[in-house]
């Protein structure tokens, strides 16, 4: 059995594909830099104990 291409699936040409591809790095990248600011913001203030007695 063969599959025939999905007609309302565009086919993309390589300069599309390469333009994704760049779109999919930097929206990667964006997220891994907020992860980071999380983290880094996370770690301060429990470091500092922010927001901790209010809890307790």
């Amino acid at each position: 059995m063969t599959e025939t291409p999905d007609p309302a699936v565009p086919q993309l040409d390589a300069e599309a594909l390469r333009a994704r591809k760049r779109r999919n790095l930097w929206l990667g990248l964006a997220l891994a830099g907020f992860v980071v600011l999380v983290m880094i913001t996370t770690v301060i203030r429990l470091n500092t104990g922010i927001g901790v007695s209010e809890r307790m």
